[in-house]
C-alpha cells in the first residue's frame, strides 16, 4: 500500500516495516527504516532515483533540514540537488539509512521489543542483501514499482549491485562507484583491526554500553584506521607532508606532533560523537560476507541474462576497492552480454575521491540517468 509518496519533501521520515527475514536465517520484527526524499515524484512514478550511503554515512544525502528544522548539508550536496548531476528538479532521490544503521533505522542501539533494552550485541548479524531488501520494502511502501536508476558509492556500490542482482525487474540502471564485489584479505583485515580496537576498550562492556558511554578510544582508533584507507599517498603527501602542527621540532616525547596525526585524532573525535560503535562492528562485518560470487562457479555466471543497464566507476588512487577489481565487473558483465559502461577518474584522493570529484562524476552520471529507458511489462 502506498503511503503517499507524491506528497513527501525533504527532511527525515521514518516508515514501519514490520518483520523481515534475514540472510543469516533470523527473523527480525518491527524493523523501523529512516528515510529522506528530495524532488517531486512524477504522475507515472517512473523518476525515483534510489541513493544508498557508505559505512559511516545516513540517509541525508542533500541538503534540507534535521529532525529539528534546522538547515544541514547533505554528505553528496555536490552530485545531489536542483540542476546537479542527480537533478532533483527531474528525478525523485531516496535516501535509506541502512538496516543496522544508527541514525533512525532499526539496529544495535534500538530497543529489543522483548526486553525493552537496546539490543547491543543481541542484534542479528545483517548483510548488503538484508539491507537492500528492507530498501525495497519501503519502495513498495512509497508506491514505486521500478527505480529508475539505484546509485551508490563504497559499501553504497555494493548495494546497488545486489539490486540489480536481487531485484532485476525493479531497476533500469545502476551506478556503483568506488566499489567492488567482494572484498579482498587487506580490506577485511583493516575492517578486523578496527573491531579489535572496539572490542578490546574497557568501555565496551560487550556490547551493553547505552546509558552509560561507549567505547571512545575503540570506536576513535577504529575510525582512524579506516580513514588512512579512505586517502590515498599522493593526497596524504599534499596535505600533511612531514609537517609538525604548532612545533618547530620533535618532542622527543609520545604526543601528538605531526599535522597527520592530528588530523586522524580529529577525525576519530569526530565520529565517536555522531556514531555508534555497535552500528561500526555490524556494517564492517556486513562488508566482509559481501561476496557476488557467493554459490556461482564465477561471476560472469552471476549476471547472465541480467536486463539493468550498469555504469560503473573507479579511481586510479584508489587502493581499498582498486579499479582492478572494478575491471573485473566489467569483464564479467561483458562477458555476458550485459549492457555495461566503465570509466575510470583520474584522481589524488583515494577511496574518498567519490566523494571528492563531484564534476568529473557528473559527466558520466547525468547521461546515464538520461539515457535510461522505463520498460513496461519487463519490456523495453
Amino acid at each position: 500500500m502506498s503511503i503517499g509518496a507524491g506528497a513527501l519533501s525533504s527532511g527525515p521520515r521514518s516508515h514501519e516495516i514490520g518483520e523481515v527475514s534475514l540472510v543469516g536465517g533470523r527473523t527480525l520484527g518491527h524493523v523501523t527504516v529512516a528515510y529522506e526524499t528530495f524532488g517531486a515524484l512524477s504522475e507515472q512514478s517512473d523518476n525515483a532515483v534510489l541513493i544508498c550511503h557508505a559505512l559511516s554515512g545516513d540517509a541525508h544525502v542533500a541538503a534540507g533540514v534535521d529532525d529539528y528544522g534546522t538547515p544541514r548539508p547533505g554528505w553528496w550536496d555536490a552530485l545531489v540537488g536542483p540542476g546537479k548531476a542527480i537533478d532533483t528538479e527531474k528525478y525523485f532521490v531516496i535516501c535509506t539509512n541502512v538496516l543496522g544503521g544508527c541514525s533512525g533505522t532499526t539496529g544495535p542501539e534500538s530497543l529489543d521489543p522483548g526486553t525493552g533494552r537496546p539490543f547491543g550485541l543481541g542484534f542479528p548479524l545483517v548483510t548488503i542483501e538484508d539491507m537492500v531488501d528492507v530498501q525495497a520494502l519501503l519502495i513498495d511502501a512509497l508506491g514505486i514499482d521500478r527505480l529508475r536508476a539505484v546509485v551508490g558509492g563504497s559499501m553504497g556500490g555494493m548495494q546497488a549491485l545486489v539490486w540489480a542482482l536481487r531485484y532485476p525487474d525493479r531497476v533500469a540502471g545502476v551506478v556503483p562507484i568506488a566499489t567492488t564485489w567482494r572484498l579482498g584479505a587487506q580490506a577485511i583485515a583493516f575492517n578486523e583491526v578496527g573491531r579489535t580496537a572496539i572490542l578490546g576498550d574497557s568501555a565496551f562492556n560487550n556490547g551493553d554500553y547505552y546509558g552509560g558511554g561507549q567505547p571512545h578510544h575503540g570506536l576513535g582508533i577504529a575510525r582512524m584506521v579506516g580513514h588512512i584507507t579512505y586517502l590515498s599517498d599522493e593526497s596524504m603527501r599534499a596535505k600533511f607532508g612531514r609537517r609538525l602542527r604548532a612545533r618547530d621540532d620533535h618532542a622527543f616525547e609520545f604526543v601528538t606532533e605531526f599535522e597527520v596525526e592530528s588530523y586522524l585524532a580529529h577525525q576519530g573525535q569526530k565520529f565517536v560523537e555522531r556514531f555508534d560503535a555497535n552500528t561500526y562492528l555490524y556494517m564492517t562485518k556486513a562488508m566482509d560476507y559481501f561476496d557476488l560470487c557467493a554459490g556461482f562457479s564465477d561471476l560472469a555466471e552471476v549476471f547472465r541474462g541480467s536486463p539493468v543497464r550498469y555504469l560503473l566507476v573507479s579511481f586510479s588512487s584508489d587502493w581499498l576497492f582498486p579499479s582492478y577489481q572494478v575491471r573485473e565487473i566489467v569483464d564479467a558483465l561483458q562477458c555476458v552480454g550485459a549492457d555495461v559502461t566503465f570509466a575510470e577518474i583520474e584522481s589524488p584522493y583515494g577511496h574518498d575521491a567519490f566523494l571528492l570529484e563531484p564534476e568529473a562524476q557528473g559527466d558520466l552520471i547525468t547521461p546515464f540517468l538520461g539515457s535510461l529507458i522505463e520498460r513496461s511489462g519487463g519490456r523495453q
